[in-house]
């Protein structure tokens, strides 16, 4: 059900570190790391992306000041999950954080929809695989 999930780190350098060093006792490792040089909030925000491997599955992201909503992601099964994922959350009193589309900086299948629920927090649907395919499809029992 959850993709992956973010945290916000003033000191990014000391947070990436401890980070590192913790999740390595867990068996994870850093995954994928990035500056975004036009975000216009933090101009050069660092991120950073912990898991198994292959899967950034939790995110360390660069913030200017303390920072309180959080942001999850839901993995979908295919494209026309994510855009009904938006359309459903516009319908029940979210924000558009952003329309349903690819985002290749994160790789050449990421497709995403971005909302903001009723308490500011950034609520995401992601589908990982190529156009015109299904992702996992989930039991009964997974759910």
């Amino acid at each position: 059900m959850i993709d992956h999930l973010s945290t916000y780190a003033t000191d990014f350098p000391a947070t990436r570190a401890f980070y590192e060093a913790v999740l390595a006792t867990l068996g994870f490792s850093i995954q994928a790391e990035m500056e975004l040089a036009d975000d216009p909030d933090l101009p050069g925000r660092r991120i950073c992306a912990f898991g198994p491997a292959g899967r950034g599955r939790f995110w360390v992201i660069e913030a200017a000041a303390p920072y309180t909503p959080r942001h999850v992601a839901f993995e979908a099964a295919n494209r026309a999950a994510v855009d009904a994922f938006h359309r459903a959350g516009l319908a029940a009193g979210g924000s558009d954080l952003g329309v349903p589309g690819p985002r290749p900086i994160y790789h050449p299948h990421y497709y995403g929809a971005f909302l903001t629920d009723p308490d500011g927090n950034n609520a995401e649907a992601v589908c990982h695989t190529p156009e015109g395919q299904s992702g996992p499809q989930l039991s009964g029992a997974e759910r």
